[in-house]
């Protein structure tokens, strides 16, 4: 019975920092299957997320319905997809080559699941093992995500829609602080700010107010 308990808390723990990379608190997502999308306009859209020069090149990921598949193979390492946390959400996203090695494998895993119809629960509970068991693994680099696409459609963890929130990016470093950086304890939305500070699972944001898009136009939020 302890040596259950031991592991759920483990389990729990691995959980915990592998959802949050993956930019999903426990307990949240949504089952059900997503809409699928015709495969010009998904692979398109998981290429808005990056500028050109780092997507133009990457592999891109695409939802059908057994899952994610890899529609096209790039040669720079980044990998492209558009991420379904819930049923509505619309969430174009490209990860260098540690990110895709690592997050975007639990991220897949999940949506995967979820898109399978697994409870919420169940998807936890897998994932977590997975990550237990040595399938699906933590960065062991600072690593970065590009969330810049002027089409996404974000939902936060309470399931509220949050609509098209500014182009950002994300950089995944164990243990950071806004300290470390000279920022105030709260962020600075005009400079960065740093999510699950001082813990393994430690990012920074930064808002991207102009940027070149991969379609070629300019942006500014």
């Amino acid at each position: 019975m302890r040596r259950h308990g031991l592991v759920a808390l483990l389990l729990m723990g691995v959980l915990g920092e592998a959802t949050a990379l993956a930019g999903q608190a426990p307990g949240t997502g949504q089952s059900g299957p997503r809409a699928l999308m015709a495969l010009a306009e998904e692979v398109a859209l998981a290429r808005s997320a990056a500028p050109a020069s780092v997507s133009d090149d990457a592999d891109i990921w695409v939802l059908e319905r057994s899952g994610y598949r890899l529609a096209v193979e790039g040669t720079n390492g980044v990998a492209c997809m558009v991420s379904r946390d819930w049923i509505e959400s619309v969430e174009p996203i490209c990860y260098d080559p540690e990110a895709a090695a690592s997050i975007m494998q639990i991220a897949i895993r999940r949506l995967d699941l979820l898109h399978a119809g697994r409870s919420v629960t169940d998807v936890d509970r897998l994932v977590a093992e997975d990550l237990f068991a040595g399938r699906l693994r933590l960065p062991q680099r600072p690593a970065l995500a590009y969330m810049m696409s002027r089409r996404q459609q974000l939902i936060d963890p309470s399931g509220n829609p949050v609509g098209p929130w500014q182009p950002h990016l994300m950089i995944y470093h164990p243990f950071l602080t806004a300290g470390v950086l000279g920022l105030p304890a709260a962020g600075a939305p005009e400079a960065a700010m740093v999510f699950d500070e001082g813990t393994p699972t430690a990012s920074m944001v930064i808002v991207v107010p102009a940027f070149t898009a991969a379609d070629g136009s300019a942006s500014r939020r």
